[in-house]
Order: structure tokens, then C-alpha cells, then sequence
């Protein structure tokens, strides 16, 4: 390969490929938008599975630096009916296949491992176009363009890379997360913080959930979950975050205080979080020298599985292109089919299928039963 891999986007997936072509020797140059590694917060917690997102960090050979960054015990999961009472709780023993941590610990570890000039923050692309024989040009908000034998595009769900290989666009779910923050919850969220408990929790009801987990520290970091139209929620004045929260919280108000106090207590400003997906089949025919890897390929609604595929499209399409040197395309063909089947899998929790927010088992009850195994 005689010019680096252009990899646009330095999250997860993007970084994961860039690590594994670094461990095989192969030059990699990733682009970002953002202006440094800090200029935004990565998002909370983040279960690392030993199926897919841990393999990905053993190929980065990234394993011990992962360990080192897992908060001990925040793979307890309560499961919390609507009064808040605790219908059950499986214990973080050690032994459970999920580690936790944190999202933005998870790409430092990544960042650090790469050669320093390998990403080139303040990079926002305005668009791709072919310029022949398999190659791309990339340009940039700045006016400045490259052109490269082999991009990939791991630059999320609104990526400019796509439309090189898809006209498909992602398009509203129906489904949207309130997400809020509770600091110093064990002094000053003390209810709540009981209920959540040292792991995650969930309080799940057909069409509606709470979701929240404790970050480091006594953090607390919520997602309530509510299935509505787009126009539903561009009805409420999210700058007005008092007024927001309490309209939100309207929806739950038959719920335990412990629980609505994740909606009204926020300390600072919560986010609107819509959901969109791309086209569960998406596929593309094989276009010589570019491709796409992680949201960019198969967007879909949040289901604990995001980054974890991410991180693995990454880490498979760099041993891919290590594998097969003199033949790019077929690596590059490898990649992509193997990608395409993994991100139509059904979401599993130890074998069983996860229900969808708006099913009629999503309730604490249902949720029992799939997690003990007594509706197997």
C-alpha cells in the first residue's frame, strides 16, 4: 500500500482501525471536525462485550489498558418498577461478560495508543467525490483536499463519505432520549441515588422507560425513553429547561418521585436525543477504494450494541487489510460482507431477544422473566 488509509471520523470505530493498521504496520491518517480530543464530552458509560467490542480491543492489543479503566461494580442492573420498588438486581460478582466504562476513557486509551500526528483535529469534510481509478478526493470547510487510494468513512450517522457507496439517508425511529446528569447524587440526590443503586437501572413500561446508571463517582446519568412524533416534542421549548422537564415529566406522573426526580432534578441543561436509524438491510454494491465502517454503515437506535459493532468493524477491517496487502479490494469485499451480517443480528440479552420500547412486554415483569429465564 503505497498512500496511508484515510479514515474519516476519530471515534470509536475510526480509532479502532487506525490502532489495528498501526499494530500491522500500516500507515493510517484519521480526520476530525472536532478541534482537539477535549472540545466536546463523549458520552457516559459504555458495556464492553466479550463478543464483539472486547475482541476488538484485543486485536488493538489494547486489553490491559482497557482493564485499567473498568469501574468496578457498575455491572449491577436493577430492575425497578414504576413505584420504584426493586424487582430485582443482578450483582456485578466480576465474572459478568459486560465490563463498564467510560465512553471518553475508552477513546483516550485509543487516542494515546496512535502515533501522534496520526489524527488531524479541525478537519470538517464538506464533501467526497471520485476522481478515477479508485480513488477519492476529500475536500474540507477550510478549502484544503486529499485524495486517497482507500477511504473509509467512520464519520457517524450524518456521514459525507455515504454518498460515495448509498443514497440511503437515516430517517426518525419514532422513539427520542431526555437525557439528564444528577451530580453528587449520594449527598444531594439521596432517593434517587437508592434506587438507581452502584450499577445501572431500568424502569421500563411499553412506550416509555427510564434508563439511568451511576458514572464515576456518585455521577448519575439518565435517559428517559418516550415514544412520540418529532412534531410531539418540537411542541416543547427545550431552552427553557425547567418548563421542558416538567412537561417530560408530566408523561411519568404516576410514577415514584425517586424515579421523575431523574427528569426534574437535573443539574445541568438536559438534551433532546432523537432517535434515527438507516435502512436495516442497507447494503451497497462494492465501489473500488472506499468504504464504511460503524453508524456510517448501519445506524440504528440505540441498543447497547452500537459500539460495541463500531469498535469491531474497525478492528475486522483492519485485519482485513493486513491479511490481503495485495489485494485491497478483496479485503475491502471481506469487510463488508461480514459487516452486513453481523448489523442484522437480533439484540440478545444471554440468548434471548431484547424487546423494543414500544412492545407490549416492556414491562418489569417481561423483563424478569427474559433476564431469569423463566419465558424460555
Amino acid at each position: 500500500m503505497h498512500t496511508p488509509v484515510t479514515i474519516i471520523g476519530a471515534g470509536l470505530s475510526g480509532l479502532t482501525l487506525a490502532r489495528v493498521l498501526h499494530v500491522h504496520g500500516i500507515p493510517a491518517t484519521v480526520y476530525e471536525a472536532e478541534s482537539s480530543a477535549t472540545a466536546r464530552t463523549q458520552g457516559g458509560m459504555l458495556d464492553i462485550h466479550d463478543y464483539n467490542g472486547q475482541l476488538a480491543l484485543e486485536a488493538a492489543g489494547l486489553m490491559d489498558e482497557f482493564h485499567a479503566i473498568v469501574i468496578e461494580g457498575r455491572q449491577t442492573m436493577r430492575l425497578v418498577e414504576q413505584d420504584g420498588t426493586v424487582l430485582h438486581e443482578i450483582a456485578d460478582d466480576g465474572t459478568g461478560g459486560r465490563p463498564e466504562a467510560q465512553r471518553g476513557e475508552l477513546r483516550r486509551i485509543l487516542l494515546d495508543s496512535l502515533p501522534a500526528d496520526t489524527v488531524r483535529w479541525g478537519h470538517k469534510v464538506s464533501g467526497t467525490r471520485a476522481v478515477g481509478e479508485g480513488r477519492h478526493e476529500v475536500a474540507f470547510a477550510d478549502g484544503g483536499t486529499v485524495v486517497t487510494s482507500l477511504l473509509v468513512g467512520a464519520d457517524g450517522a450524518w456521514s459525507r463519505v455515504r454518498p460515495l457507496l448509498s443514497d440511503a439517508t437515516p430517517e426518525y425511529v419514532g422513539t427520542s432520549f431526555f437525557e439528564t446528569y444528577l451530580f453528587e447524587a449520594d449527598t444531594r440526590h439521596t432517593g434517587t441515588a437508592k434506587v438507581v443503586g452502584g450499577g445501572s437501572m431500568i424502569a421500563p413500561s411499553p412506550g416509555k422507560e427510564i434508563f439511568a446508571h451511576r458514572e464515576s463517582g456518585d455521577t448519575l446519568h439518565a435517559y428517559v425513553a418516550l415514544s412520540r412524533p418529532q412534531d410531539w416534542f418540537a411542541a416543547i421549548d427545550f431552552t427553557d429547561a425547567s418548563a421542558a422537564a416538567a412537561r417530560i415529566a408530566r408523561e411519568f406522573d404516576d410514577w415514584a418521585p425517586e424515579l421523575t426526580a431523574l427528569i426534574t432534578d437535573a443539574d445541568i441543561t438536559p438534551a433532546l436525543r432523537p432517535h434515527y436509524a438507516l435502512p436495516a438491510e442497507h447494503r451497497w454494491d462494492r465501489v473500488p477504494g472506499v468504504t464504511l465502517i460503524g453508524d456510517a454503515a448501519h445506524l440504528a437506535a440505540p441498543n447497547g450494541e452500537g459500539a460495541n459493532l463500531a469498535m469491531l468493524d474497525g478492528a475486522e477491517l483492519g485485519k482485513a487489510l493486513a491479511a490481503s496487502l495485495d489485494d485491497i479490494e478483496a479485503a475491502l469485499t471481506e469487510h463488508e460482507q461480514a459487516m452486513f451480517a453481523r448489523s442484522t443480528e437480533p439484540v440478545t440479552l444471554d440468548g434471548t431477544e431484547v424487546h423494543g420500547i414500544d412492545s407490549e412486554n416492556n414491562t418489569p415483569q417481561a423483563m424478569l422473566k427474559m433476564i431469569t429465564g423463566q419465558g424460555q
